[in-house]
């Protein structure tokens, strides 16, 4: 079996996108979309793949990590200039290579596959990955012979009106015997407008040679978007959520309008889990089995147990256990905790804190840098008092306490077992287990004193 190997042109500013973060960097469902290429190029199982960085080189290499190779192009001369500075790692070396453009994050690794093997059972020297458009304009037209032999590319502003007509665009991604494309690189000449170094160049000097260039067409046009500026940008990131939510879908996850929901690339959702209109799933979030999420909820690399309810609220870099209730509009900030069987209502909000099975804080309460056991109930109003201007510092709720409503607990403190905390209190001091707190002014009627001030 010949070798495999893979370059990506990943150089280019990308000043249409009119943006300071580098082209290949802006993210496509949550993942910059080099690191789409990159993931799926990893799964034809390549012997090595080098991306060729340019502008932004240092952001994109820590965005990569140890996923590819690296080779700078000092200087952005074109296309075929760039795949020529991969020549001091792999230019010696027998097998195939394929190339593909950073900026074209929908192109299926089974895609990449098909080309591949077209590519090696026609035994060709280059093959050309083609699409099929109803509106061709701006792409380079592929012409074919009677027989179906690709006779040239040819760009938008060389074309006759003939050739215009053409529905066969090249997408800018190839396979190349990897030697015949080194050799054939060194005869590319920049004589154009641009002065530059052209990647579809080889293929004429290839044929001129008496070389063989085929060409594989994708069925699916919409894989060889490549992103330029924030219109394609948008029109990828639809594309890829449609095609995220349908896979999910398959494989037993319900969501009501695919249209109105957004799943990261590297989410994960158990089936029979129900993704409402709205729903916002981020980062490296996993979901249980037979959760509702939505509407309208957002959920941030966070961890959702089986049976779970988000409603109307938003999770973020935290985890939530199984058979949970969480919303609607409650807040749970990174590095929470919620147990199982736990609820959380409306309004609210839980901060960097642990909550134990089955505890409960069903509504307009704050807990933060808080410690909270099993069978714990916050009153309505409840406020863990925790940051004293200058420092936090944390709250310990035990087992089966009962926290009456409007209460304040300023921290550092610990209420007990089984505690009690009458309602409208502020505690301050620790509360022993099985114990009252009450910490309010004593109640006072003064008899008669409306109509005494009326007669004043």
């Amino acid at each position: 079996m010949s070798n495999t190997y893979a370059i990506v042109l990943a150089a280019g500013q990308g000043t249409r996108m009119k943006s300071d973060l580098y082209k290949v960097l802006h993210p496509v469902c949550g993942k910059p979309m080099v690191a789409h290429v990159i993931e799926n190029i990893s799964h034809l199982g390549a012997n090595r793949i080098v991306t060729i960085v340019g502008h932004g080189a240092e952001k994109v290499e820590e965005t990569l990590g140890n996923t590819s190779e690296y080779v700078l192009q000092q200087e952005q001369l074109g296309t075929a200039h760039a795949v020529q500075q991969a020549e001091k790692l792999i230019g010696d070396l027998d097998g195939t290579t394929i190339i593909v453009c950073g900026d074209t994050p929908l192109i299926r690794s089974t895609t990449m596959q098909k080309l591949i093997e077209h590519h090696k059972q026609s035994a060709a020297k280059a093959t050309i990955l083609t699409a099929y458009t109803e509106d061709p304009t701006g792409y380079g037209r592929i012409i074919r012979g009677e027989n179906g032999q690709v006779l040239r590319n040819v760009e938008q502003k060389d074309a006759t009106k003939e050739e215009q007509q053409v529905q066969e665009i090249n997408t800018g991604t190839y396979c190349f015997d990897n030697r015949a494309l080194f050799e054939a690189l060194k005869k590319v000449r920049n004589d154009n407008a641009q002065g530059e170094y052209y990647l579809p160049d080889v293929l004429g000097i290839l044929r001129e040679e008496g070389a063989l260039v085929t060409a594989y067409a994708t069925e699916d046009f919409s894989e060889t978007l490549g992103i330029n500026d924030r219109v394609v940008l948008s029109e990828a990131e639809r594309v890829m959520r449609l095609r995220i939510a349908e896979s999910h879908m398959r494989n037993g996850v319900t969501i009501i309008s695919p249209e109105n929901t957004y799943i990261s690339a590297d989410a994960k959702i158990g089936r029979d889990t129900v993704l409402q209109p709205g729903s916002m799933i981020e980062g490296k979030t996993m979901i249980g089995s037979g959760c509702i999420i939505g509407p309208n909820s957002q959920i941030t690399d966070s961890i959702i147990g089986d049976r779970t309810k988000v409603h109307s609220s938003v999770v973020i870099e935290s985890k939530v256990g199984m058979d949970t209730t969480v919303g609607p509009f409650a807040h749970i900030r990174p590095e929470s905790d919620l147990g199982n069987h736990v609820r959380i209502g409306n309004f609210v909000e839980v901060k960097k804190s642990t909550f134990g099975e089955g505890s409960k804080a069903a509504h307009l309460s704050y807990i933060g840098d808080a410690n909270v056991g099993s069978n714990v109930n916050f009153g309505c109003g409840t406020i863990v008092v925790n940051y004293d201007g200058k420092k936090k510092h944390v709250t310990t709720v035990e087992d089966e306490a009962f926290i009456g409503c409007n209460a304040n607990l300023v921290a550092p403190v610990e209420i007990g077992k089984g505690a009690y905390v009458a309602a409208g209190s502020t505690v301050t001091k620790n509360v022993p287990a099985d114990s009252l707190a009450i910490g309010r002014a004593r109640q006072e009627n003064k008899d008669g004193y409306v109509s005494k001030l009326k007669l004043n």
